[in-house]
């Protein structure tokens, strides 16, 4: 498969290739339906399905064996600093991060408005 042709199939028959991809990913709960359209002309990919982010992004990766390759390279110009995270580095500061929040009292389903300057913390 190349690129033209995968890319053809994402247009020519949306919900197969999808539906593909979807398998690709650590779902805790699979989708059933692909594509749910909605009243405005959006809509909504993958509406059944439940799944971690933070696990599809880090946790699966460490599961894979790559937990000491990069996952986050930072490269500023303007300061001049340069920093990478493996996998098991980046986990381990999302763990930390997740333990500040849960000591403030946050809990699943509260939101939190966070500034996020251009640094990697």
């Amino acid at each position: 498969m190349d690129y033209h042709s995968e890319f053809r199939r994402s247009i020519d028959k949306p919900d197969e290739f999808w539906r593909e991809q979807a398998e690709k990913i650590d779902w805790i709960e699979p989708p059933k339906t692909i594509w749910q359209p909605t009243d405005n002309g959006h809509g909504q990919w993958f509406p059944d399905g439940t799944l971690n982010t933070c696990d599809v992004a880090l946790d699966a990766n460490i599961r894979a064996g790559r937990g000491d390759q990069e996952a986050l390279i930072y490269d500023s110009p303007v300061t001049d600093t340069q920093r990478s995270y493996t996998y098991n580095e980046l986990t381990d500061e999302v763990a930390r991060f997740a333990g500040a929040l849960k000591d403030r009292g946050i809990t699943k389903g509260d939101r939190v408005i966070i500034y996020m300057p251009m640094i990697p913390e």
